[in-house]
């Protein structure tokens, strides 16, 4: 037997998949993972948010092994999450969507490298595109600092990730949440994602207090996965740019505060300004109009919403403060 295979006969590991009308890229998604689990205890779950595209009874049909959990109503993917892993009776948690297919061994690997980081809470893997080029999956924290930094194209002070090749294990900030690995104890310890955010922002947070709660965050670079992002809101982009903003918005008010907040939005208005004026100059440029012009109304955009748009501020202090407590998990409730 492997090495690789020994891993996953000796963990077990619960997969949640997360879906949203993405039938086909469901399927795909459930194949990859029965194959890569192949021989193994792992137990697979999908939970499908309210999906119109006949997700739930085609995966029925095909994997009558999955458990699957058919919400009436599309909860968004924190909450998705959190009743996937309330659902599953692993040691450790393979979260994933549906857009992410792990390469051979990944799965593997990341679970190799948690047992070699005892204080490792959560593991991501390498994410590359469709077209197999690199795609940056871990980022800093999100802070009003920071924020000034990437307004004003200083980032590299900061140590961002961006130019960083992905080449070597490491600890980072955060892992995007397109796969991770996490131990059951972690969630157990810290709590599930906080399900005020609907969609963005709630990796960053939950492994926020990961790292408050003494775990560590590691990226796993021979782990592969293809991720060919965002198969689910792909064809609605104005619908989740709001989603995402309104997203950070939370995530600086919970983490930052009003002052903290303010700071953002100012930040964002000096910078985005700065691109307008540039994307107005592209504009003239033969050849690039088409791609200024819809840069020139994000922008646009985003300058009426961050001086304008502060609902965010309607939240109640316990709700940018709110604890696992609060989101029903608490101790030993797994």
């Amino acid at each position: 037997m492997s090495e690789s295979a020994a891993v996953m006969r000796n963990c077990t590991i619960s997969i949640v998949v997360i879906s949203f009308n993405t039938r086909q890229m469901t399927l795909d998604c459930l194949r990859t993972l029965k194959t890569e689990t192949a021989g193994s205890d792992a137990e697979i779950i999908l939970v499908d948010n309210a999906s119109t595209d006949d997700s739930v009874s085609a995966v029925r049909a095909e994997f009558p092994e999955v458990k699957v959990i058919a919400n009436d109503a599309n909860r968004g993917f924190g909450a998705g999450n959190n009743q996937g892993m309330k659902a599953a009776g692993g040691e450790f948690f393979f979260l994933i969507n549906t857009d992410a297919f792990p390469k051979p061994g990944a799965i593997q690997a990341m679970l190799k490298c948690m047992l070699d980081h005892p204080r490792a809470g959560v593991v991501g893997p390498r994410l590359l595109y469709g077209d197999g080029k690199l795609q940056q999956s871990c980022f800093r924290f999100p802070s009003p600092a920071f924020a000034w930094l990437e307004n004003l194209w200083l980032t590299p002070l900061m140590g961002d990730y961006r130019h960083w090749p992905h080449d070597r294990l490491r600890e980072v900030d955060f892992a995007i949440g397109a796969c991770l690995l996490v131990r059951r104890k972690v969630v157990e310890q810290v709590g599930g994602f906080d399900e005020e955010f609907f969609m963005y922002s709630e990796e960053a947070d939950w492994q926020k207090r990961i790292w408050q709660a003494g775990w560590t965050v590691l990226f796993e670079p021979n782990a592969v996965v293809t991720h060919l992002a965002g198969g689910s809101g792909a064809k609605d982009r104005p619908r989740i740019n709001a989603y995402f903003f309104d997203s950070l918005d939370y995530y600086e008010l919970k983490h930052h505060g009003v002052l903290g907040l303010m700071l953002l939005r100012l930040a964002m208005l000096i910078g985005c300004s700065l691109r307008a004026i540039l994307w107005s100059l592209m504009c003239l440029v033969p050849g690039r109009r088409q791609t200024a012009w819809a840069k020139l109304k994000m922008h646009a955009w985003l300058i009426r919403r961050q001086s304008a748009d502060w609902r965010i501020l309607r939240k109640t202090r316990n709700q940018a403060n709110m604890s696992a407590t609060t989101m029903g998990w608490g101790q030993g409730i797994l």
